[in-house]
């Protein structure tokens, strides 16, 4: 390992970390002297490092809390203390100190650590996380728990400066203060966009005011002036006003916190110092801490969005001797990059077009549409329900909004949807990424509900596209329609259809045929439709791409069920109330007897992995597919043979 304090590259080999490798609880780590924390900064992020090169996973924003993480679990008693990590991004080196560090290469993977906190984890993960701006609601409820089990342990919140963006953060530092809860909110800045007084001054007075000496003077102060309202009132002025001046933490005091900072979230000894000052005081605290994200690795500091996360670093082949390099294919558009290029097609033929994302840009491909139509563009930072009524206040006055959302994050503005958007029929479309199993993420982030959470809404059109053309043919059919419409999409590529450059639409609520078969028609949804098609060609089956979840093609649907003796729904959506409900249901009102087997994601959660071993798990890949059905068939004939024997 090396002397410098930041690293050029990732190591390529374990490094030598003799502290680190004493730590498996957080218990020796606080047997350690102050004196030798430095060192063990050093070890804990040259290994952190190493693990996510050969694992791959977030490890920017780990890299910016090492020192924080230190100190928090060097001053606290966790687990019993209780320490909530918002996000959870930023949590792999707490997982390194909490017994799981020769487990973190494995981070993401199948049967591995999970990417975020997990609470079947470890006694240590406190709470589950994976969306943002919900730690210090949970540390709330826990520090209110305490209270009410008369214990004294400790509830910390470590949330960064973007999910401070949210209304939830807000509604529970509200909350927390009213209770006059013991809870720590510690606020973690690593893009300076609170404020930039980090330095001696700032430290020096972050110092008196976690002092006990400070809150010992101002306490008696209160008690001489208690029979005095006006001293009083002006005794509590000037306190506010002397804190206005030397930190700009006056909204959380009005709030009814004890603000604290900013200090150097990367100083040791001064994290070490003020958190065991906060750790005496009663009430709700909140300790403001600023970091560089990436900080030790030279890189990732230039670049805090490019090394948000990693691929695993593969080894480099031995070097042959030159040949001549093969013609490179074009790289492959994901859906994210077909929607980021329509949404600039049709911003040039719409001059109405208004873009909306909350804190997604990079994510939903949005970079060129905000550089082109900077004026057209809104990113309202992580405010999923805002995002959502902002654009039903566009849409009532002529605007064409399109909300570029997760189908994880579009869960946050339900309430919004239905209410501001559907009860409206306002023309909102909704660019729903990451449907379905999303991977390595697990289901914090899988989009595992949207088809039935949107099918029940009246007045929403909902599409779900087969490959990259069709995205785009959806896009604008949304966008055109006149209601609110969503076209759903899964992360990644697709099966590498041309795309057509037009803007062209589709008749609403018409699917289309694409095999014809015999007994078996397979209605598949959006990204089922390849592995569906693959399965029929064994089976000799009947595929239909459906398109359209809401409306149904029920035209399209009677005839199948005319002419087969079995129908399957197929869907990356849960069973429960999906596609294949909505299928189901129109054949029971039309008394039209079918049999049907519905194929969906299971009713549970899908642990992390690669989507291809998550969709095998849940039967969803070709061989799944063709098994269930050959399954249903066995069982089919089987009760046919048992019909004729009791006939006879």
């Amino acid at each position: 390992m090396q002397d410098s304090y930041v690293f050029q590259e990732i190591p390529p080999r374990r490094p030598h970390t003799p502290l680190l490798a004493g730590i498996d609880d957080p218990s020796q780590l606080r047997q350690l002297d102050p004196e030798q924390l430095p060192q063990l900064a050093l070890e804990l992020r040259a290994f952190l490092l190493w693990s996510v090169g050969q694992s791959g996973g977030h490890f920017g924003a780990g890299l910016g809390v090492v020192e924080l993480t230190l100190a928090l679990h060097y001053v606290f008693n966790t687990p019993d203390d209780r320490l909530v990590w918002d996000v959870g991004h930023q949590a792999y080196p707490h997982k390194i100190l909490t017994g799981r560090r020769e487990q973190l290469t494995g981070i993401r993977r199948k049967g591995g650590l999970a990417a975020f906190p997990n609470r079947e984890e470890s006694p240590y993960d406190t709470f589950g996380v994976g969306h943002s701006s919900t730690s210090i609601s949970a540390a709330l409820g826990m520090a209110l728990a305490a209270r009410l089990q008369q214990r004294k342990r400790k509830s910390i919140a470590v949330m960064g400066d973007g999910a401070m963006t949210a209304g939830m953060a807000f509604e529970a530092l509200s909350h927390a203060a009213h209770e006059k809860a013991d809870l720590l909110v510690i606020l973690n800045d690593n893009d300076m966009s609170i404020s930039h007084n980090v330095g001696g001054l700032s430290s020096y007075f972050a110092r008196i005011l976690a002092s006990r000496t400070y809150h010992h003077m101002r306490d008696s102060s209160k008690k001489v002036l208690s029979g005095t309202p006006v001293l009083k009132a002006l005794a509590r002025r000037t306190e506010e006003h002397f804190k206005g001046m030397i930190a700009p933490g006056t909204l959380f005091e009005e709030l009814g916190f004890n603000y604290i900072g900013p200090i150097d979230g990367h100083d040791l000894p001064l994290l070490v110092e003020t958190l065991s000052n906060i750790h005496d005081l009663d009430g709700p605290q909140f300790l403001h801490v600023v970091t560089t994200k990436g900080k030790g690795f030279a890189p990732a500091e230039a670049d805090p969005v490019g090394y948000h996360a990693i691929n695993k670093i593969e080894p480099k082949p031995p070097v042959k001797p030159a040949t001549p390099a093969p013609a490179s294919k074009p790289k492959q558009p994901k859906y994210s990059n077909v929607f980021g290029q329509w949404l600039c097609d049709m911003a040039e033929q719409d001059p109405q077009l208004v873009g909306i994302t909350p804190a997604m840009r990079e994510g939903s491909d949005l970079v060129a549409f905000s550089e082109r139509f900077p004026e057209r563009y809104y990113d309202v930072a992580i405010a999923e329900q805002h995002a959502v009524t902002l654009a039903a206040g566009l849409a009532c006055d002529g605007a064409h909004p399109v909300v570029a959302i997760y189908s994880t994050f579009l869960q946050r503005g339900y309430d919004q949807l239905i209410h501001d958007v559907a009860i409206q029929n306002l023309p909102v479309l909704f660019a729903i990424d990451r449907a379905g199993q999303v991977g390595e993420d697990g289901p914090t982030h899988a989009g595992a509900f949207d088809l039935s959470y949107l099918r029940c809404i009246p007045n929403m059109v909902v599409m779900a596209p087969a490959d990259e053309n069709e995205t785009r043919l959806m896009l604008s059919t949304g966008h055109t329609c006149g209601s609110p419409a969503a076209v759903r999409y899964p992360r990644g590529t697709g099966p590498g259809v041309a795309i057509e450059p037009g803007l062209e639409t589709l008749e609403i609520g018409r699917g289309r045929l694409l095999r014809e078969g015999r007994e078996v028609a397979i209605l598949a949804f959006g990204s089922m439709v390849s592995p569906a098609l693959k399965a029929a060609e064994s089976l000799n089956a009947t595929v239909a791409d459906m398109r359209f979840v809401k409306p149904l093609d029920n035209d399209l649907i009677e005839q199948l069920a005319r002419d087969h003796d079995l129908l399957v729904t197929v869907e990356e959506n849960v069973v429960a109330g999906g596609a294949g409900s909505g299928v189901m249901e129109y054949l029971a009102t039309q008394g039209i007897l079918v049999r049907v087997l519905p194929l969906g994601l299971p009713d549970r959660f899908i642990d992390h992995g690669k989507p291809a071993e998550q969709l095998a798990e849940c039967g969803l890949d070709e061989a799944g597919i063709r098994t269930a059905i050959e399954r249903c068939q066995s069982r089919l004939a089987a009760s046919r043979h048992s019909l004729d024997v009791a006939a006879r």
